[in-house]
């Protein structure tokens, strides 16, 4: 007698169930990129950015929903996921030169850009310096503007272990600190960073990674002021209760920083809201892109 689980099994192929999606890879600025792309080409261009150490995967509960009214991906960052690592670090002007790379290959005139951490970092730094490219800013817990040299070094130390020894049990560590609930952390998730982590090339595309994770280049590439002050499009600073990286106060701040920016907490979450409840994050930020709350 075959006895069913007591809760359904969770998998990236659950989350993905009923979606219509493509993977593919497009030479982006000279760099082979890896992406996940849901939607029709006639709609809005959406681009996902996910954090540090990340892969397009951190959004696999978002696509179906935001395919439905735009043409929506998620990319792996320069040296990150399945996409190349040039010997180079990946600072902000590399990313910077990686996401226009990535909109001309594609032939999108302007997208929407919703960054999580790293990825909010640059979508911000992108928005500032090329205003004509972006419609709306979605900054989801967004890194870049704080500098504490004590959790930037536990992040370097635990991200770069993760890597040199690419272990189930160091793996779902790293991805439990994300989550606010550890359980949301599923086998399938865990094997997926594990099979990107055990590529040797990995190694030294994460020491370039980490390149930013000092206080020093927390410091040189922070965006000043002027800068914060410059972006144009219409902004969402979407922060959460149990953010490991940050405190509500620090999101607020940054909001302030922005004309007009608006800024929401979603509750019971940490450094992945987009994953963690998928459903209200899905719903505040359609409403959003689409200019409807």
């Amino acid at each position: 007698m075959t006895t069913q689980p007591a809760t359904p099994h969770r998998s990236i192929w659950s989350d993905l169930e009923g979606v219509s999606f493509t993977q593919g890879f497009v030479a982006a600025g000279g760099v082979r990129t890896r992406y996940l792309q849901s939607g029709s080409p006639d709609r809005p261009a959406l681009l996902f950015l996910h954090g540090t150490g990340g892969h397009a995967e951190a959004y696999v509960r978002n696509l179906g929903a935001h395919g439905r009214h735009f043409n929506a991906f998620a990319i792996d960052m320069l040296g990150h996921g399945l996409t190349d690592k040039p010997d180079h670090d990946y600072v902000i002007p590399r990313y910077l030169e990686h996401l226009l790379g990535f909109l001309d290959a594609m032939r999108l005139e302007r997208a929407s850009l919703s960054g999580e951490s790293l990825g909010g970092w640059v979508a911000a730094h992108f928005a500032s310096a090329h205003p004509d490219r972006v419609d709306r800013l979605v900054l989801n817990t967004a890194g870049g503007e704080r500098i504490d040299p004590e959790a930037l070094a536990k992040i370097r130390t635990s991200t770069m272990a993760s890597v040199e020894d690419p272990s189930w049990e160091r793996v779902r560590s790293r991805l439990e600190w994300l989550m606010f609930d550890k359980t949301d952390v599923h086998d399938d998730l865990v094997a997926c960073r594990q099979r990107i982590y055990a590529n040797p090339a990995m190694r030294r595309g994460m020491q370039h990674i980490l390149s930013l994770h000092t206080p020093e280049a927390r410091q040189r590439f922070a965006l000043s002021k002027d800068q914060w002050a410059a972006i144009k499009a219409p902004t969402l600073v979407l922060w959460t209760s149990h953010d490991p990286t940050a405190k509500v106060e620090v999101g607020r701040a940054l909001a302030d920083l922005i004309p007009g920016a608006r800024f929401v907490v979603m509750q019971d979450c940490g450094h992945w809201p987009q994953f963690e409840d998928a459903e209200t994050f899905n719903r505040i930020h359609i409403d959003f892109l689409l200019g409807r709350g």
